[in-house]
């Protein structure tokens, strides 16, 4: 007897590379809708929330479709939330650009601000620092993935008092500059690449993230 796919939304606020989205996540096994049906995004097995562009521009899309009580109450739940490139940025407390602060979902402490590299915006493949527990990276952590953005998380600012798990930080680096790629921190978890496009190392990551739900 085959087990039944896990089903996974993909919000659509406006944002993201959402047709690519789905398709990989199908390939990794998952039943995919995309809407922004609030109660379907609430009830699925996982949740994805892609984005691309703007920071201030995204948070604008996601209010519109209640996207962060929809990501809050699913936490609560412990439901599982992946967030995708801006996707992941929106889940910080704040992003900057062009001098103008937003304020984010604030599931994690932490600015959003423009990348310190020669070169800018950072594009193309790169390596990550993934720890050895991380279950994302599960068979991937020495691969490339690809990336596209001129902002970042530059400073992790989440610690715990030893009672709770820590966060499972992701690294990578451009240009001298050392940003967050990818968080797990519990049934949240995040990328700043983008797995739909990072070929056979994506495809796995999505697989590993299925497969948890």
């Amino acid at each position: 007897m085959t087990a039944e796919a896990p089903s996974v939304v993909v919000l659509d606020y406006g944002f993201g590379n959402l047709r690519s989205a789905v398709r990989a996540l199908e390939r990794a096994g998952a039943d995919v809708t995309l809407t922004s049906d609030r109660a379907a995004a609430e009830e699925a097995d996982g949740l994805v929330v892609p984005g691309v562009g703007a920071f201030a521009a995204c948070m604008e899309g996601l209010r519109r479709v209640r996207g962060p009580e929809v990501i809050g109450r699913r936490l609560a739940g412990g439901r599982p939330v992946l967030g995708i490139c801006v996707g992941m940025q929106i889940l910080f407390a704040r992003g900057v650009e062009h001098g103008i602060t937003t304020e984010g979902c604030d599931e994690w402490p932490g600015t959003v601000e423009r990348l310190q590299a020669p070169v800018v915006p950072h594009m193309g493949w790169n390596t990550v620092e993934a720890p050895e527990d991380s279950a994302l990276f599960a068979g991937v952590a020495d691969q490339r993935f690809y990336f596209v953005h001129s902002y970042g998380v530059r400073t992790w600012e989440l610690f715990t008092d030893g009672r709770t798990k820590a966060p499972t930080v992701t690294w990578a680096e451009h240009g001298g500059d050392r940003f967050v790629a990818a968080v797990e921190n519990g049934p949240l978890s995040a990328t700043q690449f983008h797995p739909e496009k990072s070929g056979d190392a994506g495809a796995q990551l999505l697989r590993n993230w299925v497969s948890s739900l």
